[in-house]
């Protein structure tokens, strides 16, 4: 691509060109790029493969989903997971949230969630009970931030019944604080979770997805074909509101769900993703919504929001129709500059891939697009957008799975374990999925739900961890590459301390690419809070800029590839850490 700058956006700057991104207009808040060619992925030969490690690695961990024979509607939705790096040490580590036994139906010890630190030599070590998060709960779903910049990242876990908050006190232990931050009270069917700084007052306020209602004693009898029970679907339920916690600070949180303008008891939420759909420097929120319409949340700049879903395109299938959307990430896939959505589906609906046509649209490319032929058959819940191979193009990442284990009786094209989809972006908005040459692990079939992405042993490539419902989970190291990479820390002072909401824009020879800092996005899960950007064969990176959520702007120019760089909002870099070499794969 050849950028050309100009001080302005002309009048009416929308994208132009045709679906396929050969030419279009990118619109920042400090310049406009008008990038008047689109070229393929470039870099060297790529033989990547993603090999299990899971044992290896140390991690035992089975789901209880509850499930005793009822068919109760929670038993088919968990778990999440997530990379935390809860102690700094530059090494991710990871949170498996765990469900538990109905009251009066146990069939074995108490179940809790699951933390295991990295050891930063390929192993991990389960710390759940020494951390203080051997807490019973009915866990469906992570999010990772930091709500009182105190340098540690905290975490919430949402529930069936309620939810909890957990500060990390600085010292490899966590403490529920659930009650004293004001969060104690809501007692519901709790699913995705994302920390944004909404009002960019510089604190991270929560969103928390809410399902519907249901509770053990107004399960409803369904069937699939007329003899046995079966899993009831989201219509035969109640919707029930999203909420926002305002960060008031100190420790404690308001319900300013309503003040907001986010109330809205007809949804029923599962996936939550934080964008700048409109290119203004403010958070929006889109929410996945299973048989309503997704919901598009436009920032109103004053603590308040407005929903754009229907108007903006995104709340609908093309032809009109509410799907079941599960997970849901942004990402600017074709180097627009603007955020585009993933939203994972039910069988036989298709994932939605909606491409922001930067004039308020989204149009809905995975019926014209592989994404969407691939997907058709299968049931999809974590995706997200990632650069596996490090050429500088997000690719895309879904864990499929049905949700009823006798579908095969009803349905013969669909299965209950289900491979999961990697589709490489070719650039110019086509992908190619490639499932199959990452490994016979990695596209067997299982009932997948939860997933996230880290670089686990600080070698420049993104790794990815897979949970099954009521099964194991699933570590998968990314091998095999070898184009350049640079990874970004932030460290926020006037905004967050994490950085989330963050903007990074990287130029690498004739590339350049941007990524925003979030929490949430996925199925219940929480990917690290790392920006990893793909530079191909190019070993540096001639300009990095950084957009703050205070309206800081930070510059470096000449950043090698090869390291993690850390940098502090207002001071530039701060530390930089070479990548490790790749360990030697067994043969």
């Amino acid at each position: 691509m050849i950028p050309i700058l100009s001080t302005q956006s002309p009048p009416g700057a929308q994208r132009r060109g045709d679906r396929h991104g050969r030419s279009c207009l990118l619109r920042a808040s400090v310049s406009t790029w008008l990038f008047v060619f689109s070229f393929a992925p470039t870099g060297h030969a790529q033989q990547i493969r993603f090999r299990d490690v899971t044992a290896q690695a140390g991690i035992h961990f089975t789901h209880n989903n509850g499930a005793f024979g009822k068919k109760w509607l929670p038993e088919t939705m968990g778990p999440g997971c997530a990379f935390i790096d809860y102690d700094n040490d530059g090494y991710p580590d990871i949170l498996l949230i765990n469900g538990e036994d109905f009251s009066g139906h146990t069939h074995g010890g108490p179940t809790t969630p699951k933390l295991y630190h990295n050891n930063g030599n390929g192993t991990f070590t389960d710390v759940t009970r020494k951390a203080g998060l051997a807490v019973p709960m009915f866990g469906m779903g992570v999010a990772v931030g930091d709500y009182d910049n105190d340098g540690f990242d905290d975490i919430f876990i949402t529930a069936l019944g309620q939810s909890h908050l957990f500060h990390n006190n600085g010292n490899g232990t966590f403490t529920d604080v659930t009650k004293i931050a004001g969060l104690l009270g809501p007692s519901e069917f709790s699913t995705s979770a994302a920390w944004v700084d909404y009002d960019r007052d510089g604190k991270l306020d929560l969103v928390v997805a809410n399902y519907v209602q249901w509770s053990e004693q107004g399960d409803l009898y369904c069937t699939l074909d007329g003899a046995h029970k079966s899993y009831c679907t989201p219509e035969s339920y109640k919707g029930t509101s999203v909420r926002v916690w305002h960060n008031l600070g100190g420790g404690r949180f308001e319900d300013a769900t309503r003040k907001a303008g986010l109330g809205d008891p007809t949804s029923k939420s599962l996936g939550i993703t934080i964008l700048d759909y409109n290119a203004d420097g403010w958070p929006d929120i889109l929410i996945a919504n299973d048989t309503q319409p997704n919901k598009l949340y436009l920032n109103k700049k004053d603590g308040t929001f407005e929903e754009r879903g229907v108007a903006a395109g995104i709340g609908f299938s093309e032809d009109g129709v509410a799907r079941a959307g599960m997970g849901v990430d942004a990402a600017d896939y074709d180097r627009s500059g603007h955020a585009s959505a993933i939203i994972s589906n039910f069988a036989n609906q298709m994932v939605s891939l909606y491409h922001n046509e930067g004039n308020g649209l989204f149009v809905d490319e995975a019926p014209q697009s592989e994404v969407g032929r691939a997907t058709l058959v299968t049931l999809g819940f974590g995706c997200f957008f990632f650069d596996y191979d490090n050429d500088g193009w997000p690719d895309i990442f879904v864990a499929d799975g049905h949700i009823e284990d006798a579908i095969e009786r009803v349905q013969k094209r669909v299965t209950y374990a289900e491979p999961s989809h990697l589709f490489r972006n070719l650039g110019g908005g086509k992908f190619q999925e490639v499932t199959a040459q990452m490994g016979a692990a990695f596209a067997a079939p299982r009932v997948a739900r939860g997933a996230a992405y880290a670089d686990i042993d600080n070698d420049g490539f993104l790794d990815v961890l897979v949970t099954t419902n009521a099964g194991p989970v699933f570590l998968f190291h990314n091998e095999g590459g070898s184009n350049h990479s640079l990874r970004l820390k932030l460290v926020g002072t006037k905004s967050n301390r994490d950085g989330i909401g963050a903007v990074a824009y990287v130029t690498s020879g004739n590339d350049k690419q941007s990524k925003m800092l979030r929490s949430g996005s996925s199925y219940l899960s929480q990917s690290e809070l790392v920006l990893t950007f793909g530079l191909g064969a190019q070993v540096k990176a001639e300009s990095v800029e950084i957009q703050w959520p205070s309206g800081q702007v930070d510059k470096l120019s000449n950043v090698n590839a090869g390291q993690t760089v850390t940098v502090e909002e207002g001071k530039g870099v701060i530390s930089t850490r070479a990548y490790s070499p790749p360990p030697k794969s067994p043969r």
